[in-house]
């Protein structure tokens, strides 16, 4: 089976042989961060800090990342993909609240639900931040496409993946995006910008957008009330109606307000199951894998880390701190435009 990349003690990135579920008894979910409060400049978010620059609802706008020691790293590449063990100094790991046998993921919350700026990880910036996409010189924001305000679900990425763009999907015959994998999480709490949540997957709908395979992975944060009972599709098809078809419909219109086609589905626009969605995610980490350890053609893709040992692109914590140091300090939010309220029907 092909390796899977974890953190060991000493910050780096070791190859762990083995199946993904022969791991699955030593991946136990970290106990429960008590909750902290929304702080303008400086946010906790688990065991990850993260540092406002520039100006929000502005092109300069960015969100770095550190470790609670304070070292700033890249969320793509130094987040693992895998939940680890919860260790204290020299202390046993708490006992974990939930069962053991199954794997829980980090997710990177780029966009909170019902909110309209698209946020993304800056793929192609050092350190890879979190930003506001930008077209044509405008900053985007999705459409209010009747009835959904924003997006609905918290949206975000899994980290240490990659969608090679040069990789054809056996089954729909289309190329990567060039991006994370992303993630639609369906708690019933609002995260942050940047926040680190943990997530049980449960699904995954293939999104073909203009011709590059877009996978979108179902997921429910660990410590949500209904995660407990939300063990696969079948359960969110289940106990929330409609909550599936509503996914399918956003994400098939939401281009279209910008006069855009609306965007097309692998098999069929049917959710395939979580075993499934973990072959893909297990696929897109070997991608980055290659990526980080310059195995396979990164373009314009930014590698810079400091957790990767067999990485080219490893990074001292000093050159990451000169990063974040070279962006505009942190300043009062812009006006955002009334357009963004909008409602459009189509």
């Amino acid at each position: 089976m092909s390796p899977l990349l974890q953190r060991c003690s000493l910050g780096c990135l070791v190859t762990v042989f083995g199946s993904f579920s022969a791991s699955r008894n030593k991946l136990v979910t970290q106990a429960a961060a008590a909750a902290t409060p929304h702080l303008y400049y400086l946010r906790k978010t688990m065991h990850y800090q993260t540092e406002q620059r520039g100006h929000p609802h502005s092109p300069d706008y960015r969100i770095y990342f550190k470790t609670s020691q304070g070292k700033y790293i890249s969320p793509f590449h130094d987040i693992p993909l895998v939940v680890e063990t919860e260790q204290g100094n020299d202390v046993p790991a708490k006992k974990p609240k939930k069962n053991e046998s199954e794997v829980l993921f980090n997710m990177v919350v780029e966009v909170p639900r019902w909110s309209n700026a698209k946020m993304e990880i800056a793929t192609k910036e050092p350190l890879n931040p979190i930003k506001q996409d930008v077209k044509k010189g405008k900053l985007r924001y999705v459409a209010n496409i009747f009835p959904h305000k924003g997006y609905i679900w918290n949206y975000g990425a899994l980290p240490q993946t990659w969608e090679d763009p040069d990789h054809t999907d056996k089954e729909t015959e289309c190329c990567g995006d060039n991006d994370p994998i992303d993630v639609c999480e369906i708690g019933t709490q609002v995260c942050l910008p940047g926040q680190v949540i943990q997530v049980k997957v449960l699904g995954i709908l293939a999104m073909i957008d203009e011709g590059e395979m877009d996978w979108k992975v179902i997921a429910i944060n660990a410590e949500d009330p209904d995660a407990k009972n939300l063990n696969n599709i079948e359960d969110v098809r289940k106990s929330r109606p409609g909550h599936l078809e509503a996914t399918v419909d956003w994400f098939r219109k939401y281009k279209v307000p910008d006069g855009k086609p609306e965007n097309r589905f692998g098999f069929n626009g049917q959710f395939k199951d979580k075993d499934f969605a973990v072959e893909i995610i297990k696929s897109t980490h070997e991608h980055w894998r290659a990526l980080v350890q310059k195995q396979t053609n990164s373009g314009e893709i930014a590698c810079k880390n400091i957790s990767c040992c067999e990485s080219p692109f490893k990074c001292s914590a000093d050159e990451a701190r000169d990063v974040v140091n070279s962006a505009p300090a942190f300043g009062s939010a812009h006006p955002v435009s009334p357009e963004v309220d909008k409602w459009h029907f189509v």
